[in-house]
């Protein structure tokens, strides 16, 4: 499994300028089977309080659009944005495949920055299987909730232990003050979980805070395999080894000890 991981400058408010972003990032990365994005990556962090109507309106659009992408790249890509659903907003994880459109809604809002004044909170996991390998679905301010992601064991008390998924997505605004938190809790959510780990982060500024990156794909051994430089927008790739990873899984079996 390749991925990509697109570290961007998001420019506030502006889904255009965005749309037109990735498309370039994309026509100039890797050829790969999954590309993923930062959290809103289309408007920046709550952009949409600003003008909600046209942001959420325009968001329905995005959608077919990365739909098109999708198909026009033979690839997967992933992100999240704002949008509104039965008049209620969500911080929505969309995993958009060449047929298919999984969605995953932000369970744990910054309660800090007032998100869960303006969005409500999903309720319920989500795992995408493509192309063989199974990703958890996660945004942000899920990554200082464990037991949320937790990789749970298929199977109970047998020599064969099956994990419910194989790597975490987490996409996100994660300001530069908080830095060193991200980056500890990407590999200790690799390590604990016996996963790969795909944290895409942006960089540049909003109107609150400035963002330094540290996008990465980190593996189950808590190696990073990929890192896009610091304050820098672009991109970088790796190779998810399942062979590898299962290999490890069935040297080294943690999940078979591990709670109900």
């Amino acid at each position: 499994m390749k991925v990509t991981i697109l570290q961007t400058d998001i420019k506030w408010a502006d889904p255009d300028a965005n749309v037109k972003a990735l498309e370039s990032a994309l026509l100039s990365s890797e050829k790969s089977d999954l590309y993923v994005l930062p959290e809103m990556w289309n408007t920046g962090f709550m952009a949409g309080e600003e003008s909600k109507d046209s942001l959420i309106h325009n968001s329905k659009f995005i959608i077919q659009n990365l739909k098109e992408l999708a198909r026009r790249f033979d690839a997967a890509i992933a992100g999240s944005m704002d949008v509104e659903e039965d008049g209620k907003r969500y911080n929505r994880f969309y995993f958009v495949t060449p047929t298919d459109v999984y969605t995953y809604d932000k369970r744990h809002l910054f309660s800090y920055a007032g998100e869960d004044k303006n969005f409500t909170a999903g309720k319920e996991r989500t795992i995408v299987e493509w192309r063989g390998v199974k990703f958890l679905l996660q945004v942000c301010y899920d990554l200082r909730f464990p037991c949320f992601s937790r990789n749970k064991k298929l199977s109970h008390f047998t020599s064969h232990i099956s994990p419910s998924y194989d790597v975490i997505i987490y996409v996100a605004n994660w300001p530069a003050s908080r830095r060193r938190v991200w980056d500890v809790l990407l590999q200790a959510r690799a390590l604990e979980n016996q996963c790969f780990v795909v944290g895409v982060n942006r960089v540049g500024d909003d109107p609150v805070c400035h963002y330094d990156g540290g996008s990465a794909i980190i593996d189950a051994k808590g190696k990073i395999l990929a890192q896009v430089p610091d304050n820098t927008a672009a991109t970088t790739t790796a190779i998810l080894d399942m062979e590898s990873l299962n290999a490890f899984r069935e040297k080294f079996p943690v999940l078979q000890d591990a709670d109900e």
